[in-house]
């Protein structure tokens, strides 16, 4: 499985981004799909899940309300939609594919990662 995130950039706080997860090499009814970020100094931390095949979401508390993940099984895309973005959103954003066996929100339990894509929120 590979996977290939986009869409980080530099926004005011209050705005919006959407990131992509482009996933290859899989088949992937069979993996959720989870989004992590990684401030400096800091552990990685979960954001958000999906399942592929039912769309079953899951949020942090921190982000619940703001931002939304899905999916396009057409694309083998994966969305996060990231609104009323707070400086304390900053980070670098992963990717993270999981079998769907796994209910976890835990990092080191996911088995594929994308590269990762910035995100700065100026205040």
């Amino acid at each position: 499985v590979q996977l290939q995130a986009s869409g980080g950039g530099l926004v005011q706080a209050g705005g919006s981004l959407r990131l992509s997860c482009a996933a290859s090499g899989g088949t992937f009814s069979n993996y959720r799909m989870g989004w992590f970020r990684q401030a400096p100094g800091k552990e990685r931390e979960f954001v958000a899940r999906i399942s592929w095949s039912v769309g079953a979401t899951y949020y942090a508390d921190s982000v619940k309300g703001r931002f939304t993940i899905s999916r396009d099984n057409a694309k083998n895309t994966v969305y996060l939609q990231m609104n009323s973005l707070k400086p304390e959103d900053s980070a670098v954003y992963y990717c993270a594919a999981v079998r769907t066996t796994v209910l976890s929100t835990t990092a080191n339990d996911y088995n594929y990662w994308g590269q990762g894509t910035q995100v700065t929120v100026s205040s």
